[in-house]
């Protein structure tokens, strides 16, 4: 029997890495024999570098770089000959800040900037740019800062010729324009501590911003699908740097030929740390599904709702690791969460 484990990070709880191990164990305890490849996934956010590390190799650049509210830190990059792969969130994310520090009127987007400007001076000649998870909702404007702070003498965006020759890729699957009542600040802003006041200004923000934008290039793109993404990061990405925007999970299984892996399967495990209808929007497991060929593609979750949906849309099962009544606290635990992952699995393979 061949089984593909493909399993997202329980967010706040294990890393994808960690959920497959789990599960693979659970599969080895009942069927010694069986065929077991573990792929780790990430669909643009918490462990989207991790991902690509597993698939392609490459070596991990550490550079000093400002977090959210422009402090000190040490973030990383992957890098593989000529390709760059950023997680934006390990320089501008919402994690490294305490919940009081969150005010997406004073977060910036200048650490990602420094970690691109790096990576160029290494030699990419192209960059995916991960969008999840991110404390700030600038439009981007802190990355541009720190690209011309890098790269120009006269402060002007226009001197930068070196960024011509380089290719940026956004991971995301937000779907969002960068400002209106489906903007960044009025969907995701609330989440990084705008209250309602900072909202409506964060989304006029947005908007004088791609309006000078649009006048200086000619074009405007922030109306297009990912615009909004990582708090207008994507608007920036695209609008600015010509970026091509893709579903992370898209590009992570094209990356990994996700689809030639599971030719020969019997099975396809995947999973997250919540699934109900938004798994259906595009979130990393509906892409597992969709590539997973004539394979059973049972579903695991910490939590699950709409579960008749998620069986409609085509999963094979659909089962929730955790028993009745367990705290949240109590599965939250790592040992806890892998144990049942581990017993989840056990029971779904026939």
């Amino acid at each position: 029997m061949k089984v593909i484990i493909a399993i997202d990070s329980f967010k706040g709880c294990i890393s994808s890495k960690e959920a497959n191990q789990a599960a693979a164990e659970g599969i080895k305890n009942i069927m010694p024999e069986a065929d077991i490849h573990q792929v780790t996934v990430s669909d643009g956010g918490e462990g989207f570098m991790e991902a690509f590390h597993a698939a392609i190799g490459g070596n991990w650049n550490y550079i000093k770089a400002c977090d959210p509210l422009m402090r000190p830190i040490t973030a990383k990059y992957l890098q593989k000959d000529k390709l760059a792969v950023i997680e934006m969130a390990a320089a501008s994310g919402l994690t490294l800040l305490k919940e009081e520090e969150r005010n997406p009127m004073h977060t910036t987007t200048y650490g990602t900037g420094q970690l691109i400007a790096n990576a160029i001076k290494h030699g990419v000649n192209k960059i995916i740019v991960g969008l999840g998870g991110s404390a700030t909702s600038d439009a981007g404007t802190g990355m541009l800062k720190a690209l011309i702070d890098n790269f120009t003498h006269n402060g002007k965006w226009d001197d930068i010729n070196i960024l011509k020759d380089v290719h940026f890729t956004i991971a995301s699957d937000v779907k969002n324009p960068l400002y209106g009542p489906n903007g960044a600040a009025h969907v995701f802003g609330a989440q990084k501590g705008a209250t309602p006041k900072m909202i409506e200004q964060l989304d006029s923000r947005a908007k004088v911003f791609a309006q000078k934008s649009a006048k200086h290039f000619g074009y405007d793109y922030s109306t297009n699908e990912g615009a909004g993404a990582a708090g207008g990061l994507g608007y920036a990405l695209m609008q600015y740097l010509n970026a091509d925007c893709r579903p992370g999970t898209e590009l992570l299984l094209d990356t990994i030929h996700f689809d030639n892996l599971t030719k020969e399967a019997d099975y396809v495990i995947t999973g997250e740390g919540s699934a109900d209808k938004q798994t259906l929007m595009g979130k990393l497991p509906i892409g597992i599904l969709q590539h997973s060929g004539k394979s059973k593609c049972c579903l695991i979750a910490g939590r699950i709702n709409d579960k008749q949906q998620l069986l409609h849309a085509g999963f094979h099962k659909v089962t929730c690791i955790n028993p009745p009544g367990i705290s949240i606290e109590e599965a939250m635990r790592k040992d806890v969460a892998l144990r049942n992952i581990k017993d989840t699995v056990k029971s779904i393979i026939e």
